[in-house]
């Protein structure tokens, strides 16, 4: 026999049984982004690899390390999206969504990095995103950041705090790289290899590092925040004070930096503490110059990204899995007559709404039974020849201990319901 073919590692199933909260979790985003005027948009897998580059940065590691990058049968260079934001941008562009624009757009679908496999990190994950467009002032960062809040609330999470930073403009925040990296340069002897990596390449990303040896130096580096020019520090106290007005409560951390460089002014991050290293459930923030980066006009712009792999696991542990579209009835059908007019009181009870499955294995009638406690149903319809012969169908509990009934064929869509309702 020959080995069975597995997964690529990093990339996982998502299985009948756990996909139940997940679709809890698409179902609400996708009602609280509708109220507040988000529209979807549905973007390829596929983008030219030059998006990644200009947009992300070619020193990030995404970009140097990171992507599935391959070239095509014509020679053109292409990757598997490893985030949503560039590729929204190049479909506003394209399309001519965005100038002189103001745009709501929200995704969802899988991104790719080659990364190391852990907990909460992985080579295929999931993410819901929401990009804003044409809106300039902090009331907009505001907005993204209630608007995440709102969907807590409505998922019932508990246990996320919220972090806020600054990062001013490029021509502020390039004269601040310069401050850091003299300070970072007095302790390179005490660097590791990445924060030595990235010292002239990316140094804001050292405050970033999560090495316990560094923390110290970290927070005795100069603070960014410190550096702002004017008009970038109005923006983040009038951020500061939508939220304090609308009680959202916030910390900030001057070492908050996000790992792309496109990022300007407002960025932002939703942790949780019982999810391990990897602590981050959704982040965003601003992104000025992007869309002027990637070939179109001056745009304002900002937006966030929700890891869904990371949400759901927080759900799970708080609550036992939400049931959700779980089956309603299993149908216990005993001989041929029985398959065939059981197979039509299904197909009827689907008319009125009621979610059924019918055995098709055939059987005893304990083996259907253990095949309808299994299926996780709540009740099961058992139907043979006596009953078929009487007009009347049985109904039993999976699920309680409530005693078995028999009723007329007619009533039972009534019963059901009425069942189903309680």
């Amino acid at each position: 026999m020959s080995r069975a073919i597995q997964a690529v590692r990093g990339m996982n199933d998502l299985l009948p049984d756990t996909l139940a909260l997940w679709q809890r979790v698409e179902r609400r985003a996708g009602e609280v982004l509708q109220a507040y005027g988000y529209r979807e948009i549905r973007l390829p897998l596929l983008e030219k690899t030059e998006l990644y580059v200009r947009s992300i940065g070619q020193v990030t590691d995404i970009v140097e390390k990171e992507m599935y990058t391959f070239e095509d049968r014509n020679g053109e260079s292409l990757s598997l999206r490893p985030e949503g934001t560039a590729g929204c941008v190049r479909a506003g562009i394209e399309n001519g969504l965005l100038h002189n624009q103001i745009q709501r757009l929200w995704y969802a679908g899988p991104m790719f990095r080659h990364e190391r496999p852990q907990r909460g990190r992985y080579r295929q994950f999931h993410q819901i995103g929401v990009e804003a467009f044409g809106m300039p002032g902090p009331e907009l960062d505001a907005e993204l950041i209630l608007m995440s809040a709102r969907l807590w609330r409505s998922l019932e999470v508990r246990d996320v705090a919220l972090q806020l930073n600054s990062l001013g403009t490029p021509t502020c925040r390039a004269r601040y790289r310069e401050l850091l990296v003299g300070y970072l340069e007095e302790h390179r002897t005490v660097l590791d290899e990445d924060s030595l990596r990235r010292l002239h390449t990316n140094p804001l990303r050292v405050l970033d590092s999560k090495n316990p040896a560094l923390q110290g130096i970290i927070e005795r580096a100069p603070s960014l925040l410190d550096h702002l020019d004017p008009e970038s520090a109005g923006h983040f106290a009038r951020l500061r004070t939508l939220l304090d007005d609308a009680g959202v409560q916030y910390a900030v951390n001057p070492r908050l930096v996000r790992g792309l460089d496109y990022y300007t002014r407002t960025v932002f991050e939703w942790v949780s503490g019982a999810l391990g290293a990897q602590a981050t459930i959704c982040a965003g923030g601003r992104y000025d110059g992007l869309v002027e980066q990637l070939g179109g006009r001056t745009t304002p712009a900002a937006g966030f990204a929700l890891g869904m792999e990371r949400l759901v696991e927080l759900l799970a542990q708080q609550e036992p899995v939400a049931c959700s579209g779980q089956l309603q009835i299993y149908m216990v059908l005993l001989g041929g007559p029985a398959q065939r007019h059981g197979a039509l009181i299904a197909e009827r009870l689907r008319d009125d709404g009621v979610s059924v499955e019918c055995d098709a294995a055939g059987g005893s009638l304990k083996s259907q039974l253990r095949r309808a406690d299994r299926s996780g149903a709540a009740y099961a319809v058992l139907i043979g020849d006596a009953e078929l012969a009487a007009g009347l169908v049985s109904i039993k509990s999976l699920r309680t201990d409530e005693a078995q009934e028999q009723i007329a064929e007619g009533s039972l869509a009534q019963m059901l319901k009425r069942k189903l309702a309680c």
